[in-house]
Order: structure tokens, then C-alpha cells, then sequence
């Protein structure tokens, strides 16, 4: 297992810590863009929404479930499925962990509402905003992640850590992870 200082204290273990009792973190590698098979390449290595790119790749849109979420004051994380709403298929599992300071009355409000993916709410207010992946990730997933992909066998999974910046500041850290 590696992890790395470069992302400026954005790594894995610190999202998956986030939340007690704390899962397991899963074995995982730092690798480059290059490295990243497809289709994982296509739908990770990018400067876009997770939102978007997860609704276009399956032809459907997405719905969030929240499996878990903290909020004190300004900080507000969660950790999340996504979902098409047609077949209700898993198709990604994320952590954020967002800087509420950052947002105005009402899209605070609906990022804690949890009722809607993160990335569609900051589009759909016209959030200035930019997104900076930091590192690409082969994972080795654990049963709950296993059972959360449907998956029967043990293969390597790929994600991205990633910062969003509003008003060019580094306001959300993100963990995401797309199905195989």
C-alpha cells in the first residue's frame, strides 16, 4: 500500500478516516493517468464532474445514497453511492469532505439535504468552480465495496482523489471510485 504527501495532505486513508467506526482502507497504489486502463481512463482521468461523466458513460442519470455523514460547522462530509435511477445499479462510491464557507444559504442547504449528487448541485447553481485531480488509484476493494459493485471476485477497482476549487480556493476533497 502507498500513499503520498504530494496532494497536500489529500489522501486516501484521511477520507476513509473520516468516518467511525473507520473502514478498513483498502490496499490501493498511486498510479499515473497513463497507467489507468479503459474504460477507467475515460471516466477518470478529467477535469469534469463525476456526475456528469458517470450519467453520459451509462446513458442514464444518477441518484446519491448517503451511507454515511458528518456535520460541524463549516465542515460537512459524507460518503456516498451513486446510483442510476433506471436499475438502481451502483456505479460509484465516493467520500467528500467539503468547506461550507464556500457555498451560499441555499446550496448549503441542499448539499446537506443529501437529495441530490454534489457535482449536479454545484452545476446547477453555477458554482464557480474547477476541478484538480491530484492522484489516480488502482484499489483493491474490501468486501464492502465488493458487495456495493456487485462484484464476486477480487479485481482492482480505479479511483481519483481530487480537489474542486470555488473561487480558487481548494473548498471540497473528494475520493472517487468508479464500479467495474
Amino acid at each position: 500500500m502507498s500513499t503520498s504527501n504530494e496532494s497536500g495532505g489529500l489522501n486516501l486513508p484521511s477520507l476513509f478516516t473520516l468516518f467511525r467506526p473507520a473502514d478498513e482502507i483498502p490496499e490501493h497504489e498511486i498510479i499515473s493517468g497513463e497507467e489507468m486502463p479503459q474504460p477507467y481512463r475515460d471516466l477518470l482521468v478529467h477535469e469534469h464532474h463525476m456526475t456528469v461523466t458517470v450519467e453520459s458513460h451509462h446513458g442514464d442519470l444518477v441518484d446519491v445514497k448517503i451511507l454515511q455523514r458528518k456535520h460541524e460547522g463549516d465542515s460537512y462530509s459524507r460518503k456516498i453511492l451513486l446510483t442510476l435511477q433506471k436499475s438502481g445499479k451502483v456505479v460509484q462510491f465516493g467520500i467528500v469532505r467539503v468547506d461550507l464557507s464556500f457555498c451560499t444559504d441555499e446550496v448549503r442547504a441542499k448539499i446537506i439535504g443529501g437529495e441530490i449528487p454534489f457535482g449536479r448541485i454545484l452545476i446547477e447553481h453555477n458554482v464557480m468552480r474547477r476541478i484538480e485531480p491530484r492522484e489516480y488509484l488502482r484499489i483493491t476493494p474490501g468486501p464492502a465495496m465488493m458487495e456495493w459493485f456487485g462484484m464476486t471476485e477480487v479485481q482492482p477497482v480505479y479511483g481519483r482523489l481530487a480537489f474542486i476549487h470555488c473561487n480558487e480556493k481548494p473548498a471540497v476533497e473528494l475520493l472517487e471510485v468508479v464500479a467495474p
